[in-house]
């Protein structure tokens, strides 16, 4: 059985839909924090079972009697988010898996000036030392996030954010397509993949230069300043730590930390990569 934690997440419930192409629903069960917003899978002859990261002793019975398991990444981040992956590693591996997959990022790695990604390479650190063979799906930088940078750019006519670097934005729904190749094709991958990304790395300019062809009006792209971009996040109500997170995210695109491209998501997927441009509309 492939258990996929998170089945009725955005990535996670994505993934499932995959796989139910690829292999019959009983041999596909699911690990949801409340599985009543999973009753149509279960319809389906999927396997559905409560399994909360922050409630370990919930974790055997949502992996009992898998042979893979799919961790997919919580929204958090800092000790919380590395002690939930653990407990799930650890949980799969003590529910018998032969392989455990998580899904990390492009860019994980301890010295990220993005403290997400270092919270990726605690979990690939830990998925190593755990035991089952794994596989780390490195997936590129989910594209869904652009939108979220945008601002009121469509009205205003100014993309304001500061400054950036490429990003290869990579769709949720080629990252699970390609999940669920992976897990029903079992051992394809051993370890870290190589980067699953789209072909090309964007800056916001360039996403500036897709929304003015798709609004047919002039998008200018406007750099901020760090601390006046911050300084107005925090006075809209996010924390500090966020904004400074945050600030992170565009701090680690200007050293070129998302910018790696390639083809194995492509070759995975067996047709070409969903295009920025697609997913802005």
């Amino acid at each position: 059985m492939i258990v996929i934690t998170g089945g009725s997440g955005k990535l996670g419930s994505q993934v499932v839909e995959r796989l139910l192409r690829r292999v019959p629903a009983e041999q596909v069960g699911v690990s949801v924090r409340e599985p009543g917003r999973a009753t149509g899978l279960a319809e389906r002859g999927v396997r559905v079972r409560r399994g909360d990261f922050a409630d370990p002793d919930s974790l055997a019975s949502a992996f009992e009697g898998a042979t893979q398991v799919l961790v997919v990444s919580t929204d958090e981040t800092g000790e919380e988010a590395r002690r939930h992956h653990a407990a799930a590693i650890d949980a799969a591996r003590d529910a018998g898996a032969k392989r455990v997959l998580y899904t990390s990022h492009q860019a994980a790695a301890g010295d990220s000036l993005f403290a997400p990604m270092s919270d990726h390479a605690a979990a690939e650190r830990h998925l190593a030392a755990a035991g089952p063979a794994f596989t780390a799906l490195r997936n590129g930088f989910y594209a869904a996030t652009v939108p979220l940078l945008l601002g009121q750019a469509r009205e205003t006519g100014e993309l304001v954010a500061p400054a950036d670097g490429p990003v290869s934005w990579t769709a949720h729904a080629d990252l699970a397509e390609a999940a669920a190749v992976v897990l029903a094709d079992e051992g394809r991958f051993d370890g870290p993949t190589p980067p699953l990304t789209a072909p090309v790395a964007l800056d916001l300019e360039d996403v500036a230069g897709l929304l003015s062809g798709s609004t047919g009006r002039t998008i200018r792209r406007v750099v901020a300043d760090d601390d006046e971009w911050v300084a107005g996040l925090t006075a809209h109500g996010v924390p500090e730590g966020q904004a400074a997170m945050l600030l992170g995210m565009f701090r680690a695109a200007r050293r070129g930390e998302f910018a790696t491209t390639g083809s194995d998501l492509e070759d995975l997927l067996g047709r070409p990569a969903t295009p920025l441009r697609a997913i802005l509309g």
